[in-house]
């Protein structure tokens, strides 16, 4: 049988194909064996989102689980990521297991691995775990009413656990009482139910469980928030807040359906705790975020560290950085260790519309004020399906032989940290990587203007072609 791996963002496969209950058991059994070796009385935390077969896949983990002697706390319906997390945390379990595939296209299933902190397993255990997967699947009898019995394995709601939590965090009827016209896209993913029960009077949409997502993947990035931005012009919203499949992701669309780019929802963040809260303490960033971001951060006297693109990489550098403020990654996944070490959209929209309470400014005011700082800018992304070996040839040349300009801009700097990103004259900045989750090239730019980061594109894609 095929290798299973552990990506960016835990093993994520294409259902039927690969994503089978024969591999998810082979996976389980791993995850089984590191856990009895390593504590005497294994607790688990299992969830799952709203993908296809998710609840059915989730309990095929917590049978086979449970049967092992592992104690198992199994959701009784879909729940968003950052629950899962922050019910392993509270529980004190030895790991958490989601069943989700996040912002794949519909057709992906995933697993992904939680510390016992609350944040994504670090890469030393997903290693230890990936050498003891077996070769071949692993017969589970059917023994569920008897596990359920003997509390081997129990049904626990980790909603009303994060439900409970959120409303010790937020003056929720002062936030519901802003006066504006707040849009809410679950984009039918896991955040559909908690989101609108924290804030009743948000505007609704897509928040109904649809396996297929509407044909659109589940990732709050322009091209998918089309119908979002014309269901904020027609019911002249102020602004809109989306949610990723699993709801550890945010996007934000502003008045008029306009959007407003994962850096700056990271920058709002940072100005809030920074300004407004006087807060101090390491900021921690993927490559792939503007570099904007960084600059922020250093000119109020906080240390910025880079990491490899995956949020696994920020919370292992949370972990070892008791001071840290905040950890983000350019795919909209924001982390306050004072909450999570964990990326949690709901959090993070909670937020920012506690921001906007606080100090009584509108969003526009707000994103102003961080312009003053580090200027305008704009951002674009890519996401090219291309030939295997032509992406090899552009990264192996980045790597062997760089150029010294582009697109009419000197070449200052290259980070490899993960994959090339080259930082250009004039607070310009591309990227070039190859995706952990999906076959594509990402090529990311920053510029001043929108046109000047979609021109970076063009260029970039120009470029690799002419190899």
């Amino acid at each position: 049988m095929k290798p299973i791996r552990f990506g960016t963002d835990g093993w994520r496969a294409v259902i039927a194909r690969d994503f089978t209950f024969d591999n998810l058991s082979r996976i389980t059994e791993a995850t089984a064996q590191w856990l009895l070796r390593t504590y005497s009385h294994p607790k688990v935390m299992i969830g799952y989102d709203c993908r296809f077969l998710s609840d059915k896949f989730a309990e095929a983990v917590a049978q086979q689980l449970a049967q092992r002697g592992i104690k198992v706390y199994l959701s009784p319906s879909f729940a968003t990521t950052p629950m899962v997390s922050f019910a392993t945390m509270q529980h004190q379990c030895h790991l958490g297991i989601v069943i989700t595939a996040s912002h794949n296209p519909p057709q992906y299933s995933g697993y992904k691995l939680k510390a016992s902190y609350g944040g994504p397993a670090p890469v030393a255990l997903l290693k230890e775990i990936e050498a003891l997967i077996p070769d071949t699947p692993v017969e589970v009898p059917d023994q569920w009413e008897t596990l359920i019995e003997q509390k081997q394995l129990e049904i626990y709601d980790m909603e009303a656990l994060y439900h409970n939590y959120i409303k010790s965090r937020f003056d929720l009827k002062a936030l519901s009482k802003l006066p504006f016209k707040v849009g809410f896209d679950a984009m039918y993913g896991a955040g559909q139910r908690i989101f609108p029960k924290l804030l009743p009077n948000v505007y609704r949409f897509r928040c109904e469980v649809n396996p297929s997502f509407g044909g659109v993947n589940p990732e709050p990035i322009p091209r998918n928030l089309a119908d979002f931005a014309y269901f904020i012009q027609q019911n002249e919203l102020d602004f809109g807040f989306v949610l990723d499949g699993d709801a550890d992701r945010i996007g934000m669309l502003g008045k008029g359906g306009t959007y407003i780019d994962a850096h700056h929802i990271i920058l709002l963040m940072l100005h809030y705790l920074v300004r407004y809260k006087g807060q101090k303490g390491r900021v921690i960033l993927s490559l792939s975020c503007a570099t904007r971001v960084g600059e922020y951060a250093r000119q109020h006297g906080l240390p910025v560290e880079i990491t490899p693109v995956g949020f696994k990489y920020i919370a292992e550098r949370m972990q070892a950085n008791p001071d840290t403020l905040l950890g983000a990654e350019e795919s909209g996944g924001v982390a306050v260790p004072s909450h999570l070490p964990e990326r949690d959209g709901t959090f993070v929209a909670l937020t920012i519309l506690q921001m906007l309470a606080e100090t009584g400014k509108s969003l526009e005011t707000l994103i102003e004020e961080i312009h003053e700082v580090v200027g305008p800018f704009a951002v674009d992304r890519l996401d090219w399906h291309i030939e295997e070996a032509r992406k090899e040839k552009a990264l192996r040349k980045l790597g062997e032989a760089p150029p010294s300009h582009f697109a009419g801009k000197a070449v200052r700097a290259i980070d490899n940290t993960d994959g090339y990103k080259l930082i250009l004259e004039g607070n310009e900045a591309i990227m070039f990587r190859a995706s952990g989750t999906e076959p594509i090239m990402r090529i990311y730019t920053e510029a001043e203007t929108a046109e000047r980061a979609e021109t970076l594109i063009t260029a970039g894609q120009e470029w690799v072609m002419s190899l």
